[in-house]
């Protein structure tokens, strides 16, 4: 039967069905040879609703509709402006800015496709214009992107809480830590970068230019004060944080910026629906994949060949690293969430690693792989947002994936760069 859905996935890939439908088709594939006849169809229906029916899942389309609201209006420009008048002076100041833009909009958004688009495309111009390669510009942007996989809220972890059962308070408050430790790398990596090429610095921004930044960034950075300060001051819980920002991202762009007009928001909620069927299609997809091979005792099987039970802790972390990195080379990161997260699910237990950590590691390898080659997701958003073709995207980004790989390994080795922050939040 494994070989029989295996076989069918890798068919239905070649000859270009979307994701969903595979995943759909080798369930069904599953439970016909594991129970024969239609007949029991209904129980398979079942196992699709289950997926998409944890309440916490009600975050997704809310924090993807907030985003869109944000990447559309003003706020994206007002974060980037006053980043850019503290940091834009020193040495490689401006690949620091968007490093450093891109994981404030994250802590915004949850969301890696908008702010490549948000922080991208008004911050791209400059930088080549600044003196910066392009190869350089683009591998920036789509990697520090990357870090709000791991700032709160991350969808990512939002998917990773609901199919392993993990609490999406503990997972967000603890990536922030591993997501300050990449932008501390790709700072570093860009100062060396502009000093070696000699890249001019921007004009120092005096102290009034300074505080009015600031003031026309309080109404933006209000967005991870309610995300954070309102789930860990426990005012309200991670999907109630979702439908407040919605609300939040609603009164000040269409009401305090008016950026936007009414008849806007029929568009926006369009687009947000879209990506949201999308999302909520491979959710129920994964969740039904994943209990035929639960059920068939195919992870067991895996693991057991690949001995993984007798690896130990930092063994299963190494193997899990590993296998979500190559995954999402290749996948969609929430497919991969989705379909390897119960097969190393036995194995995380029985080597009593901590959920949180796991989901971290897991979060940060989702990252790594959406940026990296051949596949990664975040390299045809760039694709198309900045018409630049494939070779040229993917140039520079070998020094970024091995800061994200070295940040991974430091991740295993001192998992309290993860846990530290969780542990004093839940003492």
């Amino acid at each position: 039967m494994t070989a029989l859905m295996v076989g069918t996935m890798i068919v239905l890939l070649l000859l270009g069905f979307p994701m969903m439908v595979t995943l759909i088709v080798a369930a069904f594939i599953g439970f016909l040879a594991m129970f024969g006849g239609v007949d029991q169809m209904d129980f398979m229906i079942q196992q699709f609703m289950a997926g998409i029916r944890p309440a916490s899942l009600v975050a997704v389309p809310m924090f993807i509709l907030a985003a869109d609201i944000m990447t559309r209006g003003h706020s994206a420009d007002r974060l980037i402006e006053m980043v850019m008048k503290f940091i834009g002076h020193v040495r490689g100041g401006l690949a620091i800015s968007t490093a450093t833009a891109c994981t404030l909009f994250g802590a915004v958004s949850g969301s890696t496709q908008a702010t490549v688009v948000a922080v991208g495309s008004p911050l791209r111009p400059k930088m080549l214009k600044a003196g910066y390669k392009d190869s350089f510009v683009l591998a920036l942007i789509i990697n520090a992107s990357d870090i709000a996989f791991l700032i709160p809220p991350s969808i990512g972890m939002i998917i990773y809480g609901v199919v392993s059962n993990t609490s999406i308070s503990e997972l967000f408050i603890a990536g922030v830590g591993p997501g300050f430790l990449i932008l501390g790398m790709f700072a570093l990596y860009s100062y060396v970068y502009a000093r070696i090429h000699q890249v001019p610095t921007e004009a120092r921004a005096s102290w009034p230019e300074r505080w009015r930044a600031v003031r026309r960034a309080i109404w933006p950075l209000g967005f991870p004060v309610i995300i954070v300060g309102g789930i860990y001051g426990g005012v309200f819980s991670p999907t109630e944080a979702a439908a407040v920002c919605v609300l939040y991202a609603v009164i000040l762009e269409f009401i305090v910026f008016r950026a936007l007009k009414p008849v806007d928001l029929y568009t926006i909620a369009k687009s947000t629906g879209l990506i949201t069927a999308v999302v909520f299609i491979l959710v129920a997809a994964g969740a039904a994949f994943s209990w035929i091979i639960s059920f068939a005792q195919i992870p067991q099987a895996i693991l057991a060949s690949l001995g993984l039970a007798e690896a130990g802790p930092t063994g299963v972390l190494i193997a899990i690293s590993v296998a979500f990195f190559i995954g999402c080379m290749f996948v969609d990161p929430i497919v991969v969430i989705l379909v390897l997260v119960p097969i190393f699910a036995p194995v995380v237990e029985s080597a009593g690693l901590d959920p949180v950590l796991v989901g971290v590691l897991i979060t940060l390898q989702v990252a790594i792989g959406s940026a990296t080659p051949p596949f990664g997701c975040d390299i045809f958003t760039a694709i198309a947002i900045f018409r630049r073709p494939y070779m040229e995207v993917i140039r520079g980004t070998p020094p970024f994936v091995l800061m994200l790989i070295l940040a991974a390994v430091l991740l295993i080795m001192f998992p309290q760069i993860a846990l530290f922050l969780r542990d004093l939040a839940f003492a």
